[in-house]
């Protein structure tokens, strides 16, 4: 036997060893158990990878989890933490779809078992079918470096794959990575900076695009597609940042100019509004309904940034959109008027069947991620109605949502942990408009994988299928520098 078979055996005994003992004479407390993450009373869609958690206090040496459904079915594990059997788990919460799972806790510390009083999680009836997630993982540094990368990750199980990394496209910024209504068969990514331009991948073949013109100043981002396939909305802006010092926020991002266009795909021409190009204002966010009949976007007044950055407060906006003969309409309907409100309304995202509105307030600015005061609100698109997302929202930074398929959940960052960490949180949309509690991310370790981790998440959206992306042809397609050049369409010269 080698030493490294040595040295194998050995550690395996050693983690067998670790914490495999049952409960005895454990202590009886009508208190719920500290654990992290916090799954307390979550709701959750059958299916999802297992959550496992361990305790808050990380002087705990052993837990032991008995989680048992109330339709039948028990699941069991035994360790520092929870390590719940995967297919297990999603036998278990199928079984229980509609249902709940009721988890008894035990934990020894210093030689003493303590039995906790048992906490649910709710098991919705509605699915979540959705393949997995997409999302760029950045260290909050502010600048190109620290291997930027966009990744998906497969919900049901801990897989996660890298799309696109930064040390594939060196020195290069990306991000606005944004399929159609999760179906990554068509994806568009920009990629901003020397070699830039706006990418729209359909059935796994690149195209990049020079979307700047005499109109428009800078490339495609911030992108939202139209329900058909055949359109896709962008902003065109520049984006720069400024650093506070000696006070509690860290930086404000302002764009110079911002303006929103729409490219058709099929004919690479460029549709503009006047009323979305004008010098006087800066447009941001735009996302069409989903009957497509509509195009929401955020404007705010221009003003002289970074000095007055407190001045910066958007409407949230509205503007027809006639698909069939590729224009818009000539009326402008301002739903949240920011400056009115003294309040700042960007991010907007429409539900896929129509029902709700979602969106981002925070007191100024047209970048909520760099906010504390960021909350997620909702809007009755039958009535108008809007009321914060309070079950949802936290004392920090919450921003960057997007819906599942079937709009019955939706995926958003979070900085409530610690404040600078942007982190994934799922959450379930009632048909009464009501949320339920959101749950982090499971990981397999989740106590080392979210200490260890030193990025931030964010632009999350839900994916139908797994992402195919060709690295490589990027990379031919990026230092080519060759660029397919859009026109304005005819019509709106």
């Amino acid at each position: 036997m080698t030493r490294q078979h040595i040295a194998y055996l050995f550690m395996l005994l050693m983690l067998l060893a670790a914490c495999t003992e049952k409960p005895v004479d454990a202590v009886v407390s009508n208190e719920q158990p500290l654990i992290y993450p916090d799954y307390t009373g979550v709701t959750i869609p059958a299916g999802i990878a297992p959550l496992n958690f361990g305790m808050a206090d990380a002087q705990v040496e052993c837990i032991d989890v008995t989680v048992r459904g109330s339709k039948g079915g028990e699941l069991h594990s035994n360790g520092e933490e929870t390590d719940f059997d995967v297919d297990g788990w999603h036998e278990l919460t199928e079984q229980n779809r509609g249902g709940r799972l009721a988890v008894t806790v035990s934990a020894k510390k210093q030689g003493q078992w303590r039995q906790y009083k048992d906490f649910s999680i709710e098991v919705s009836a509605d699915p979540l079918d959705d393949w997995g997630v997409t999302y760029r993982r950045i260290t909050p540094g502010y600048e190109v470096g620290g291997n930027i990368g966009i990744y998906q990750r497969n919900i049901h199980t801990f897989d996660e794959y890298a799309i696109v990394q930064e040390t594939a496209l060196p020195g290069r910024c990306f991000n606005c990575h944004t399929p159609n209504r999760a179906n990554p068969q068509q994806l568009t990514l920009q990629i901003r900076g020397e070699g830039g331009g706006t990418m729209i991948q359909t059935d796994g073949k690149q195209r990049w695009f020079n979307t700047k013109t005499d109109s428009t100043k800078a490339a495609g981002s911030y992108a939202y597609w139209h329900p058909s396939g055949n359109y896709c909305a962008y902003a065109a802006n520049s984006v720069h940042q400024s650093f506070f010092v000696g006070r509690g926020q860290r930086i404000e991002a302002y764009h110079e100019f911002s303006n929103i266009f729409v490219l058709d795909v099929r004919t690479n021409e460029m549709i503009l509004a006047p009323q979305l190009i004008t010098g006087s204002h800066l447009e941001i966010f735009p996302a069409f309904s989903a009957d497509g009949k509509h195009l929401y976007y955020s404007t705010s007044e221009k003003c002289r940034v970074p000095a007055e950055y407190e001045k910066v407060k958007c409407s949230l906006c509205r503007i027809d959109f006639d698909a069939d003969k590729g224009c818009f309409g000539q009326q402008v309907d301002t739903l949240l008027n920011g400056p009115a409100m003294d309040k700042s309304f960007t991010l907007a995202r429409p539900s896929y069947d129509g029902r709700w509105l979602m969106y981002c307030q925070t007191s100024r600015s047209n970048f909520p991620v760099f906010h504390k005061d960021a909350d997620l609100w909702l809007m009755d698109l039958k009535t108008g109605e809007t009321r914060p997302l309070s079950e949802v929202n936290s004392d920090d930074t919450d921003s960057y949502h997007n819906w599942s398929v079937n709009s019955r959940w939706f995926v958003f960052t979070s900085k409530r942990e610690d404040g600078m960490y942007g982190r994934l949180y799922f959450a379930h949309m009632g048909a009464d408009g009501r949320a339920g509690k959101p749950f982090l991310l499971p990981q397999r370790h989740p106590r080392k994988y979210y200490r260890q981790m030193m990025d931030s998440y964010n632009v999350p959206d839900f994916t139908s299928v797994k992402v195919d992306f060709d690295v490589q042809e990027a990379y031919r397609q990026v230092f080519n520098d060759k660029r397919e050049q859009v026109k304005i369409k005819e019509q709106n010269r």
